[in-house]
């Protein structure tokens, strides 16, 4: 009977042991349970320091060449082409004779024109003489004065005519395109076109610049110019246009001109890339990087790790420098912005830092 008795006692304390220790492991387990949690709930993030320091002021906008003059040439008259005197890739000069129309029938009408002015002056000349004398009236005189003032008209439509069949280049430039053969016939309506000149002596580089680059910009600023096909050439451009107002992307088209070299190495259509300011032109400038922006730097909103916590801050956002974005309000030196990661982000969020 006692030996029954101890053995209950050593099995009742045998339980109450394993009791314990499974009630102690479940306690070491939760506190486990709760710290993964903890450290599950926090969003992982990469931050950067927001800093003050020395920022060059110049920037580089890309954009394509356009010629200083470009024209499609063409037919003011009718008629049937008898010579064609340039061909694409020649240059020409303004007045220069690029193809003659058949013109028989307006020479034989010039002739005649003449023919008639002449009848004309002469008659005028006699009625003058005879009115002097009384031989004829002011009112035959006046008569006379006015049909040679219409024959002359008729002489000076007739010679332009004449003039006309010889067609001549308006602009300076090159023939980029040829239209018409000899033995092809004019027309005035519709005009048919006749050649594409191109004046590239000149050029213009259209690009686009941001709110606050254009505010730095002056026409007639001198403005370093570089060609994607020639890397090793910079050529000297100024700027002749500033927009008045945006585009549709917020941004403000600018033409700088830059005059080609003598062998025309520039051709409208390269790529080309205009080298604003200069590297001596530095600030010093509280900067972030511009990836610390949520969405966009117009959006002037960027985390702040404060104590572990995601703070979203209103700032005020000035110039775009690169990679990296003036902050004129609302950071300080040192403060830690969050640069990935915010998609994941809401303000009040515990935050991870990870390298």
């Amino acid at each position: 009977m006692k030996k029954t008795l101890i053995t209950i006692v050593i099995i009742i304390a045998s339980l109450g042991l394993i009791g314990y220790v499974l009630t102690k492991n479940k306690e070491k387990n939760k506190a486990k349970t709760d710290i993964v949690a903890e450290k599950n709930a926090a969003v992982s993030v990469k931050v950067a320091a927001v800093k003050t320091e020395e920022v060059a002021l110049d920037f580089v906008a890309n954009g394509n060449f356009q010629p200083i003059q470009e024209l499609t040439f063409s037919a003011e008259k009718s008629g049937k082409v008898i010579s064609v005197l340039a061909k694409e890739g020649d240059y020409v000069r303004v007045g220069q004779t690029l193809l003659t129309v058949r013109g028989d029938v307006i020479n034989v009408s010039a002739q005649q024109a003449q023919a008639v002015f002449q009848n004309a002056k002469s008659d005028y000349s006699r009625y003058e003489n005879a009115f002097k004398t009384g031989g004829v009236t002011k009112q035959q005189l006046d008569q006379a004065k006015l049909a040679l003032t219409n024959a002359e008209s008729s002489l000076k439509q007739a010679n332009i005519n004449v003039g006309d069949t010889k067609v001549k280049a308006p602009i300076n430039g090159f023939i980029n395109k040829k239209y018409i053969e000899p033995g092809s016939i004019l027309a005035a309506t519709p005009a048919t076109a006749l050649f594409d000149i191109v004046n590239v002596s000149k050029l213009k580089l259209v690009v686009t610049v941001n709110e606050n680059q254009v505010a730095s910009l002056k026409v007639g600023n001198t403005i370093n110019v570089t060609a994607s096909v020639y890397p090793d050439k910079t050529f000297s451009g100024k700027i002749t246009f500033i927009a008045s107002k945006s585009d549709e992307s917020l941004n403000f088209p600018v033409e700088i001109e830059i005059a080609n070299n003598s062998n025309n190495d520039l051709k409208a259509g390269m790529y080309g890339t205009a080298n604003f300011g200069s590297k001596q032109q530095k600030q010093n400038l509280m900067v972030v990087p511009r990836n610390a922006f949520v969405g966009s730097v117009s959006s002037n909103e960027i985390f702040v790790v404060d104590k572990g916590i995601a703070k979203l801050r209103k700032v005020t956002a000035g110039r775009i420098l690169g990679d990296q974005v003036e902050i004129i309000n609302g950071l300080s030196d040192g403060e830690t912005v969050i640069v990935t990661g915010q998609i994941n982000l809401q303000d009040g969020n515990t935050v991870e830092i990870i390298k």
